[in-house]
C-alpha cells in the first residue's frame, strides 16, 4: 500500500543580498546538522546570512558565518551562535561542487533557509560574483519595473 505524503515547504528566509552580489549558476538542496534549540531559534526566524558561505573542508560541507541567535527560553543547554554547521549532501555531490569550485573560481552561498516537512534544509547555490557595472545594471532594471508598475496601477482607476 503506498501513501503518497507530500512535503509541505514553508520558507524560512532568502538570501536577497545573495542575488544581488552573485549571480547564481545552479542550485542544490542540503540538510543541515543542528543542536535542540537551533531549531527551534530557526523556526521563529532568529537567523542571519550576514557575510555567510560554505566551505568544502575534508570532503564534507560547512556553512560558516551562519549566526543562529541562541533560543530565548533556552537553559544552559543553549547553542553557540556563531558556529560552523554541517551539511548533509551525497559525497558525489561534494566531489562535484569542489571541481567546479577549484576549476572555475565560483564560490558556494547559502540562499534560502526552509523547512520541508519538519526538517531544516538550506539550498546551496553555486555562484559567480558580479562586477560593479552588473550591479548597477540590476539596480536600473528593478528601479525601471517599479516605475513601469507604479504608471500602470496609476492607469488603470
Amino acid at each position: 500500500m503506498e501513501t503518497s505524503v507530500k512535503k509541505e515547504i514553508k520558507t524560512l528566509q532568502v538570501n536577497k543580498k545573495a542575488y544581488f552580489n552573485y549571480s547564481v549558476l545552479e542550485d542544490l538542496e542540503a540538510g543541515i546538522s543542528l543542536a535542540g534549540t537551533e531549531v527551534k531559534s530557526l523556526r521563529a526566524g532568529k537567523f542571519s546570512f550576514v557575510d555567510s558561505y560554505i566551505k568544502i573542508d575534508n570532503g564534507e560541507l560547512w556553512l560558516v558565518g551562519f549566526t543562529i541567535q541562541p533560543y530565548e527560553k533556552g537553559s544552559i543547554f543553549n547553542h553557540q551562535s556563531d558556529r560552523n554547521r554541517r551539511l548533509l549532501v551525497h559525497r558525489q555531490e561534494i566531489k562535484r561542487l569542489k571541481r567546479k569550485v577549484e576549476e572555475k573560481g565560483l564560490t558556494l552561498i547559502p540562499t534560502k533557509v526552509y523547512l520541508k516537512g519538519n526538517l531544516v534544509k538550506v539550498q546551496v547555490s553555486l555562484c559567480r560574483g558580479k562586477a560593479l557595472h552588473d550591479k548597477r545594471d540590476a539596480i536600473k532594471e528593478r528601479d525601471l519595473d517599479r516605475q513601469s508598475k507604479r504608471e500602470a496601477k496609476e492607469y488603470r482607476f
